[in-house]
């Protein structure tokens, strides 16, 4: 009996899933006549026509952007941005902090934060400006979190930014604002993790069982497999989020994601599109197939270079491009991809208290993810009212300044013949970037640009001296012997030598203590070089 009650609110939350089916039904019509065999449009919904997708240049060419997660979880400013989701897990933090702060959860709940969501101080042009001065050449805003609540004039609900909260169409705003200072613009999408997002609420008496908020708790499943218990550890804290636990989500809210993330393409023509980590389920395939190829079509009828990520193996390397979220690889790969990772350590949203990483360690990250064929996405998290904290502004200010005098080492270049040398051994995949060293004087990276190499220092030697070993005299790696070492923002010159065990630079007296020192190395009769 006790299951059957469980699945009474999983029936009823499905069937309230979709507010608007209309505008739905009208989406993926769209999407089904572009990518339909018989349009004509250059892809089609499969891996073999998806296989035809090429990273577009000026990706390739940013090489660093920033992401930001801004949504009505910054309110409670707890824990992290899963704190919609936690505050509905018995026993975790989340969970205590709101009943001692705000009280049942049948009382208070997620939804009743949105009207103190006003983001009265909230200002697009200044966002982009901030992000222009921190060296970023694209900017990618969260669209919708897992929570639900879009941050833009969504016709496929009524629970978003325009028309509750601060009523305003945030990603229009930002869109505007980004490509008014010349950079490109992206958005992301987690919906695909709102199917399970607030099935604790399920489980003692809370909004979520209230059929009048389905629209942004909705489905709020699935339930524990046949075979658990409801209210075992799948719903309680800490939560495993075991993917085995969860039911596959229904094609209504398949067709809800696909409809959703169509709109995206529609109304704002995203020249990335970054979708979050559940979208690895089999489920998903034939609708991610569906959106990559609607996506593409519709970006190059719009004379847009489209960038659709995905994590881990939900789609193959040649149909899209790969990301790997707080982490990155310990080899060149070959294919282009990205690196996602926070200025803030705690959460992706804003949370009072947080720690904050500092420019030196980011600057040499990106350097590394740079020399491996990758690219940084670096997240800020802005407070409720929308001003950016002080601490990741002064991050953020920190990276543009090394990027003004260091940047033509990382913007437009392609990676060297390989990618480095060094001691420090790199952690690879995503959730690793606090399990591996940090970077030591003895670390080099490479970066090209035409015959133009660029060898970049990862720390400063007490000598004040580096030895770069394999670019030693009579190197196979070299069409010809060095010819000129130059330091970067240095005025005087360096001192260099290329001998039986590498390529000896010296920094000039007086040389500025830096998060990274870039050589500009050019071989004989290379353009330029004496």
């Amino acid at each position: 009996m006790k299951k059957i009650l469980v699945l009474i609110p999983l029936v009823a939350a499905i069937a309230m899933a979709q507010e608007h089916p209309g505008a739905v039904r009208h989406e993926l019509d769209r999407v089904d006549a572009v990518v339909s065999s018989k349009s004509g449009a250059p892809f089609q919904a499969t891996w073999s026509s998806l296989a035809g997708y090429r990273t577009p240049e000026w990706f390739r060419d940013a090489k660093f952007g920033i992401f930001v997660h801004w949504g009505v979880y910054s309110v409670p400013a707890f824990g992290n941005e899963w704190y919609p989701r936690n505050m509905y897990l018995k026993g975790s933090p989340e969970f205590e902090h709101h009943r001692a702060v705000y009280g049942m959860q049948d009382k208070f709940g997620y939804k009743d934060f949105i009207p103190q969501f006003t983001a009265d101080h909230f200002d697009a042009d200044a966002w982009a400006s901030l992000f222009q001065e921190a060296g970023a050449r694209y900017v990618v805003e969260v669209a919708e979190h897992c929570d639900g609540f879009p941050m833009y004039a969504s016709a496929m609900t009524d629970w978003n930014a325009a028309k509750m909260g601060p009523k305003r169409d945030v990603v229009s705003e930002v869109a505007k604002a980004v490509r008014g200072h010349g950079l490109h613009f992206g958005v992301s999408s987690h919906r695909a993790e709102h199917w399970w997002w607030y099935n604790g609420g399920m489980h003692f008496p809370s909004d979520v069982q209230d059929s009048r908020y389905a629209g942004i708790y909705g489905p709020a499943q699935p339930v524990a497999l046949p075979g658990q218990e409801a209210g075992g550890d799948s719903n309680s804290y800490p939560d495993p989020v075991h993917l085995e636990r969860w039911l596959p989500p229904s094609k209504e809210f398949l067709d809800d994601w696909l409809a959703r993330s169509a709109e995206l393409v529609d109304k704002y023509h995203p020249e990335l599109i970054y979708l979050d980590w559940w979208i690895n389920q089999p489920s998903f395939a034939p609708y991610l197939q569906k959106l990559a190829a609607y996506y593409y079509d519709e970006s190059q009828k719009a004379g847009v270079g489209p960038v659709l990520t995905y994590k881990e193996y939900a789609m193959p390397e040649n149909a899209a491009m790969l990301d790997i979220e707080r982490g990155k690889l310990d080899q060149l790969r070959l294919v282009p991809w990205q690196s996602d990772t926070s200025v803030s350590i705690k959460s992706w949203g804003y949370v009072s208290g947080d720690h904050y990483r500092t420019a030196r360690s980011l600057i040499g990250d990106l350097v590394d993810i740079v020399s491996k064929n990758g690219n940084l996405l670096l997240n800020v998290g802005p407070r409720a009212d929308g001003t950016i904290p002080d601490e990741a502004r002064t991050v953020l200010l920190q990276i543009g300044a090394w990027l003004k005098v260091n940047g033509e080492a990382i913007y437009g270049t392609r990676p060297w013949k390989f990618f480095g040398e060094g001691t420090t051994k790199i952690a690879s995949g995503s959730m690793q970037e606090n399990t591996g060293e940090p970077f030591t004087n003895a670390d080099i990276r490479f970066t090209a640009h035409g015959e133009t190499l660029y060898a970049i220092a990862l720390g400063r030697p007490e000598e004040n001296s580096f030895v770069i070993h394999n670019l030693y005299k009579g190197t196979p790696y070299l069409s010809a012997p060095v010819a000129e070492v130059t330091l970067l923002g240095a005025a005087a010159p360096v001192k260099w030598e290329q001998g039986e065990h590498g390529l000896a630079i010296h920094l000039p007296a007086g040389a500025a203590e830096e998060a990274a020192y870039v050589f500009r190395i050019r071989y004989a009769g290379a353009d330029g070089a004496r």
